[in-house]
């Protein structure tokens, strides 16, 4: 079980709206991929379209809804967004993104913590994607988040996990508070799921792997057993890396030795 503030996840894969190809397709990504929580970016979405054409009539009940702040670029702008979010979809929860720069997507560190600070203090349940930096998910650990989400790499890149150690210190920071590690944006294929689970993750978010994937249904349902199989492995705990081969059979007792 995942827990994050006061709620208890069966899944540790969470998935996006955007990119797409339909809203139907979307949801039939949520359903192989059975994933317990989304993400909305709110400001991207007319929430108050009607009928087949409103996004979260997709969205199954079961499903909870992390509002997100993408598309922000100053922490008043995730402020009012969050607050937004907050009283149109009648939850506290929002995923706080301030992003520092247009064509690289990275997140503004010292923004992001400004705005999660006066979030928190309004009561929001505030889970943060920032660049992955052991000093700033103390901060925002001291600051009260829920949760913190270093991204993989940079948003929709595909590229992976590019800053493994970088994750496992991070990793270490938040033990103390009891927090989630949930690692968010760059993971393009099942594998690089599972080697951020196997670092110690204790979530996946994920988008425009599946979304942009020929077969979304099925990449979908990849992710879902690559995170499985990377928690199990990192519970597990791997053999040692050693310079020379050991042999799988021991050489004691050997008939004729």
């Amino acid at each position: 079980m995942l827990r994050i503030a006061d709620r208890t996840f069966t899944s540790r894969l969470v998935l996006g709206t955007g990119k797409y190809k339909d809203f139907a397709t979307m949801q039939a990504c949520y359903r192989a991929a059975e994933v317990d929580m989304v993400t909305l970016a709110v400001r991207r979405f007319d929430l108050g379209a009607k009928g087949q054409d409103n996004i979260l009539n997709w969205i199954p009940k079961e499903i909870s809804l992390l509002p997100n702040t993408a598309g922000c670029y100053t922490r008043d702008e995730a402020l009012r967004v969050s607050r937004l979010a907050r009283e149109a979809l009648q939850t506290p929860w929002i995923k706080l993104e301030v992003i520092g720069d247009p064509k690289s997507l990275y997140p503004d560190n010292e923004e992001t913590l400004e705005a999660a600070r006066i979030l928190v203090k309004e009561g929001f349940v505030v889970l943060p994607y920032v660049n992955a930096d052991p000093i700033l998910a103390k901060k925002l650990a001291e600051a009260g988040c829920a949760a913190v989400m270093p991204l993989g790499s940079a948003i929709g890149s595909g590229l992976g996990v590019q800053n493994p150690y970088t994750l496992m210190l991070i990793k270490e920071v938040l033990e103390p508070y009891r927090l989630p590690l949930v690692v968010d944006a760059g993971v393009g294929t099942a594998s690089d799921a599972t080697l951020a689970m196997e670092l110690g993750a204790d979530a996946v978010l994920l988008n425009t792997a599946v979304a942009e994937s020929p077969v979304p249904e099925k990449m979908a349902a990849a992710m879902r057993d690559a995170v499985r199989a990377g928690r199990a492995a990192f519970e597990a705990g791997r053999m040692p890396k050693r310079l020379y081969a050991s042999a799988s059979s021991p050489v004691e007792g050997v008939v004729g030795g």
